[in-house]
């Protein structure tokens, strides 16, 4: 039997940071309303595009797994925010980290592409497809921000997570995982005139997030606790023999309430929201890297990830940890320095909107 086991894991957040009293200056919110709603405090504005991000996290998760760019036999880059659509991003990873005999993919599930790029992944390994993989979640979503809307645009955060996938005979890694999509959903969470349909028919690229906050929140909580349930029966796997919880980090309440529905306890699920917001597709890989930072993971742990995001896409999938937990080498990949802190990149972002919108 052939097992697809996390070898190595990255991540990679800008260091600019914008805090909540940031955004307190350039719109009618504050602190306490965001904190309260969302259980974020802070996000990271990215000075560098979406595959400097994910360069830097692919080159520190194949440090700690001791595997050499080479020797990747595929990369899955999981992205919403795409520096460019053809040819794809990953594209650009894989010639600056010298992956020479990769297959690249750019996935987009919206939030959930790193778990649908992990279960996708993990299966061709258990195939034999494939013996080593990196798959990454990146992501730059102050680009596409609206900072007049303040019901989406304190959501969000930018940052990049990967994970090194590698066959083993151990029994360890993926197995079990179950993906969907709510059909007739695809309004309540979407980015208009983002595509090739808007630049065919020449209309002005306004961008910015079309967001219902109440109606994500009840498809998010069903889609994912349908997805976790649907796993912990496939495997036969009892509530109590959970050991880690990583939810995609959206919003607390929802991480709450799903938690709440499997009748779970929180002291085991994994939040990184109040420091990063929603990175997106890299949420999950940021949080396992955190998590196993602090001590969380430990050998033979049975851990659930669970996602949702625009379509509206969801998933679960369930692995056992290897025996490592500490990583073989550290890579010395690191972004440029940056010159200006979050709100002053916010701030031109808004100037650079503000001069488009009156040159059109």
């Amino acid at each position: 039997m052939i097992y697809a086991e996390i070898t190595g894991w990255g991540r990679c957040l800008p260091p600019a940071v914008l805090a909540n009293r940031d955004i307190e200056t350039i719109m009618d919110t504050s602190d306490e309303w965001i904190t309260t709603r969302s259980g974020i405090r802070e996000r990271r504005i990215s000075h560098v595009p979406n595959a400097a991000l994910g360069e830097v996290a692919a080159l520190r998760a194949l440090a700690a797994a001791g595997v050499d760019a080479r020797d990747v036999e595929l990369i899955a880059y999981a992205t919403t925010t795409p520096d460019e659509v053809v040819p794809n991003t990953g594209s650009i990873v894989q010639n600056r980290i010298g992956a020479v005999h990769a297959g690249v993919l750019d996935l987009n599930a919206a939030c959930s592409g790193f778990l649908y790029a992990f279960n996708m992944v993990s299966d061709m390994i258990r195939m034999g497809s494939i013996r080593t993989a990196l798959v990454i979640g990146s992501e730059r979503l102050s680009s596409l921000m609206n900072w007049s809307r303040r019901e989406s645009a304190i959501l969000f955060g930018d940052g990049a997570g990967a994970v090194v996938l590698q066959a083993t005979a151990r029994e360890s890694g993926f197995f079990a995982g179950k993906l969907g999509c709510v059909p007739g959903t695809r309004e309540l969470l979407a980015i208009p005139d983002f595509g090739l349909d808007a630049i065919a028919q020449f209309r002005p690229l306004d961008i910015s997030i079309d967001f219902s906050g109440p109606e994500i929140f009840k498809h998010a909580v069903k889609g994912m606790g349908d997805a976790c349930e649907a796993v912990l029966a496939q495997s036969d796997t009892r509530l109590d023999q959970l050991d880690l919880i990583i939810p995609h980090q959206a919003n607390v309440r929802i991480v709450e309430a799903v938690v709440r529905r499997l009748g779970a306890d929180m002291d085991k699920v994994v939040l990184t929201l109040a420091r990063y917001a929603n990175t997106s597709t890299s949420t999950i890989p940021i949080a396992l890297c955190e998590a196993l930072e602090e001590g969380r993971v430990q050998p033979g742990m049975t851990i659930l990830f669970t996602a949702f995001g625009a379509g509206l896409t969801w998933g679960a999938s369930l692995l056992k940890w290897g025996d490592r937990t500490s990583p073989l080498g550290l890579s010395d990949a690191e972004l440029p320095p940056c010159e200006q802190t979050g709100l002053e990149l916010v701030q031109a972002a808004i100037a650079r909107r503000a001069h488009q919108q009156a040159a059109s």
